[in-house]
């Protein structure tokens, strides 16, 4: 599936406000090195699905399988918390790096830098 054309930068920047008032923060993806707006609440794979970058979820974002696990390289302070639901499944997963997260509950809540494993 092809990637959106977006702007791409080396840089994190600030939160800015959108259309309707909404906040967007800039998720950047590695090793893509494609930068994209999220709006503020949105899920990672919300986001992947909006651009078409590729990120698998074999349970449709549901916290039901681990498929779309990511690494934060920077930001992991400004995504939503984890639940329970989300700490099980990741439990589960051998040799986890320390900071995944599942894309379908990680919620933007500021800049991000992520990467999508192989």
């Amino acid at each position: 599936m092809p990637i959106k054309s977006v702007p791409m930068t080396g840089q994190i920047e600030r939160s800015r406000t959108g259309t309707a008032g909404a906040r967007t923060f800039k998720v950047r993806f590695l090793p893509l090195d494609v930068t994209v707006d999220a709006r503020e609440s949105q899920s990672l794979l919300e986001v992947c699905d909006t651009y078409r970058i590729p990120l698998e979820h074999r349970c449709g974002g549901n916290c039901a399988c681990s498929s779309c696990r990511i690494i934060v390289h920077r930001g992991l302070d400004r995504l939503s918390a984890q639940d329970e639901d989300e700490l099980d499944q990741l439990r589960d997963l051998e040799d986890l790096p320390l900071y995944s997260r599942l894309g379908c509950q990680a919620r933007v809540r500021g800049d991000v830098e992520i990467e999508i494993p192989a």
